[in-house]
């Protein structure tokens, strides 16, 4: 801003400071040309007294002399002869003496004034005086030289404003927006003094009424979602009395409404808990994979699905929360489970690249026929929400990470799902493809 500013400021001032100059550098010019002609005109009005007196060379080279400038006036008389240094030609000055009037003419070396002078008798002087170049452009240097100071006077001036102003206006601009970013990164607290333009001052309190807004939207939608996990307390107990009534075969059952109330439990501790700015947090995303698939081999044995773990022997960290990957990993299998017919198999991978961790999950089933509308909520068809694919892209993009879907060498569907490592760059980007086959394989027992 402040150097667009400056741009306009020495363009517009350029523009008008040529307006000016230069018609004045070319008046200056022109006033120390006719100043200089003006002083040949009175050195020759000076000599017409004396010719009017005497026409005798002795005399006239004495009142030549008296002038100061004898190397510049030259006196041709009327019986052919000279006084002082002649630079006319024989020619000019018998046409100048036909003449009633003085003429110049130019040489190589500056303007020659010619006048006739008519004596008695039919007789006519011609005064030549002579004019150099260096007197008809002399104060000519030092004119221009104070305009263009003047002129770069203004410029510099008109900037140092510019500036000036620019600097109110981007000291406010950046106020805003590094009050934009702390809000965008969590602090909801931040509040900005509105200053600068009227515009700037407008859009300083729009945020500050966005700010207050936005926190009124949490806060409501955090007691939205403690009250619904609360309310799923009831059913939870009750589920939790007719389990127990079911004898140790319900065990693994019980386990699993366990885990449910702690998630609950969870949802309402963080509805409760006040925002604040996200830090980064990481898991190992291999004993993850491993965890679960112990939780869903139970019911992979049940249906009869044959199940391979790939890649998950050393540990691999992941820049999300443990619990987070959990529910993604059950939401992506669930799905297996779910849109796939009992007996096929499915596989998970897990990739670690150059400053990226992949974790792939391919079944043998019918696929995704369009995997665009899968990943979008409520579009997913087959009775499903689509908000699982939707959580999982999410997850994955918030390390800068990304997700695809495409189909797998099973001859189903495969859900890719990347993260990024380095966090230099939060920005997704797009998924690798797998190259070669080197890690190493756990097939687990059913």
């Amino acid at each position: 801003m402040r150097r667009t500013l400056a741009l306009l400021a020495v363009a517009a001032t350029s523009m008008v400071a040529l307006a000016f100059l230069i018609p004045l550098g070319l008046i200056v010019r022109e006033i120390a040309h006719g100043r200089a002609m003006a002083e040949a005109e009175r050195q020759a009005s000076a000599l017409v007294p004396v010719l009017a007196i005497t026409v005798d060379p002795a005399r006239l080279t004495h009142a030549v002399l008296s002038t100061g400038a004898r190397d510049r006036i030259a006196v041709h008389l009327p019986g052919g002869g000279s006084v002082g240094r002649v630079r006319a030609g024989a020619e000019t000055v018998a046409a100048v003496s036909r003449l009633t009037r003085a003429i110049t003419s130019e040489t190589s070396t500056g303007y020659l004034l010619l006048r006739p002078v008519a004596l008695d008798g039919d007789r006519t002087v011609v005064i030549e005086i002579f004019v150099p170049s260096s007197d008809l452009s002399r104060g000519v240097a030092t004119s221009w030289a104070v305009l263009t100071g003047v002129a770069t006077v203004l410029v510099v001036g008109s900037v140092l404003v510019g500036d000036r102003l620019g600097v109110r206006v981007v000291r406010s601009a950046r106020r805003l927006g590094r009050a934009a970013s702390s809000l965008g990164a969590g602090d909801l607290s931040v509040r900005i003094e509105p200053e600068g333009p009227p515009e700037l001052v407008a859009a300083g309190e729009a945020f500050n009424t966005m700010a207050d807004r936005v926190i009124q939207l949490l806060a409501a939608e955090r007691e939205m979602a403690a009250d619904l996990s609360h309310r799923l307390r009831t059913p939870l107990t009750a589920l939790r009395l007719s389990l127990d009534h079911l004898g140790p075969e319900a065990e693994q059952s019980r386990r699993s409404l366990s885990r449910l109330e702690s998630e609950v439990d969870e949802i309402i501790a963080a509805a409760r808990r006040p925002s604040r700015a996200p830090k980064f947090v990481y898991c190992d995303a291999a004993q993850v994979l491993r965890e679960r698939l112990t939780f869903w081999s139970a019911l992979a044995e049940d249906q009869q699905r044959p199940w391979e773990l790939i890649g998950a022997d050393a540990p691999i960290r992941v820049p999300v929360a443990a619990g987070e990957l959990n529910a993604v990993v059950d939401a992506l299998l669930g799905n297996v489970f779910r849109h796939t017919p009992e007996g096929t198999a499915f596989t998970v991978t897990l990739h670690q690249g150059s400053g990226t961790v992949g974790m792939l999950i391919a079944d043998a089933g019918p696929g995704i026929s369009d995997p665009e509308t899968a990943l979008r909520r409520g579009a997913s068809g087959s009775g499903s929400t689509g908000l699982g694919l939707d959580i999982a892209r999410q997850l994955a993009e918030s390390s800068g990470g990304a997700m695809r879907i495409d189909a797998s060498s099973l001859g189903g569907a495969r859900v890719q799902l990347w993260f990024r490592t380095d966090q230099r760059d939060p920005t997704p980007r797009a998924t690798r493809r797998l190259v070669g086959n080197r890690w190493s394989r756990k097939k687990a027992t059913r």
